[in-house]
């Protein structure tokens, strides 16, 4: 999914780049089932990398997760689907190694698994699943990747002893692992995507200009280096939301930096900047304000994509 090139390091120097992923964050209610698979067809014509959905199956008035992403594949031909991220402590790691194994070779690989270790504990308990502390949440899903990994690409059966997990002579799927994003927040989940995962979307639409990634990203770049990995090769992936305006605006960043929107001009200016210099792998955009969610998506992979790839690759030449 993702290919590199050289390009300029401000300052002086190479560095490689990857050429930038871009994504749309679709709706998941049950009353918009049919605006999801019409927007889903719309975003892989015009050439969009990922569709996401978020998973929250506490919520009656949601449609679940793997269920939009299954139908979603099935309808559609090159974009990938991603669920950011998927709710671990109610999807048990063996279980979503069959589905995401599945999914997988069902569609030619075109699934990125989102994982999360869980936020909201109070709606999760009333699905009946037992309460994690941070640290045992996040121990939880350090093991739900390595026993998806090891249930993944076939091979002997597999018996893992965890504290969370157990399993007993279980065949691995034929199937590759899909890559692994973590949407990680604390220091100790940090960690676990330095050692374990292949993509970070940080929280709380939090980006490159951003206290928490300038303070997150060294924990998941040492805790990879700790364990012989390449931190350049923990992509960062980012949640836009934000309006795409008809003009300019004088403040594409509030008081607090966060993003807010601005032209088309200047989204193509802000995530070129977030590649060169940042570093950014790509962007999955949840459109706001009172532009039709159609146009947005329109702007975004017609207009604003396309010209960031153009220019991130522009630098490489």
């Amino acid at each position: 999914m993702r290919r590199t090139h050289s390009a300029p390091r401000e300052g002086g120097g190479v560095m490689t780049t990857p050429t930038p992923l871009f994504g749309i964050g679709g709706p998941t209610g049950v009353d918009a089932a049919d605006a999801i698979l019409r927007l889903a067809l719309r975003a892989d014509r015009q050439g969009l990398d990922l569709f996401a959905v978020s998973d929250h199956p506490y919520f009656g008035a949601r449609l679940d997760a793997y269920a939009i992403t299954g139908v979603v594949l099935g309808r559609t031909e090159r974009i990938s689907g991603l669920v950011s991220v998927t709710n671990l402590p109610s999807r048990p790691a063996p279980m979503l190694a069959r589905t995401v194994t599945s999914l997988s070779a069902l569609t030619g690989g075109r699934l990125v698994l989102g994982l999360g270790a869980g936020g909201r504990w109070d709606d999760i308990e009333r699905l009946g699943v037992p309460r994690l502390g941070p640290g045992a949440a996040v121990r939880a899903m350090a093991e739900a990747i390595t026993l998806i990994r090891a249930l993944c690409g076939g091979g002997e059966p597999v018996t893992f002893q965890g504290e969370f997990y157990e399993v007993r002579d279980l065949e691995p799927a034929p199937v590759p692992a899909p890559p692994v994003w973590t949407g990680s927040v604390g220091p100790k989940s940090l960690a676990v995507t330095g050692r374990l995962a292949d993509g970070w979307i940080p929280g709380q639409a939090a980006d490159w200009l951003s206290r928490r990634y300038r303070e997150s990203r060294p924990v998941i770049d040492e805790a990879a280096a700790s364990a012989g990995r390449d931190p350049g090769d923990i992509a960062t992936v980012y949640n836009m939301p934000g309006v795409i305006t008809p003009g300019p605006v004088d403040a594409p960043r509030d008081a607090g930096g966060r993003w807010r929107g601005g032209s088309v001009s200047q989204w193509i200016e802000e995530l070129t900047g977030a590649v060169l210099e940042f570093g950014a792998s790509g962007f999955v955009h949840f459109p706001a304000g009172d532009l039709p969610y159609e146009t947005a998506l329109d702007l975004w992979a017609e207009e604003i994509a396309p010209a960031v790839r153009e220019a991130v690759a522009a630098a490489g030449k």
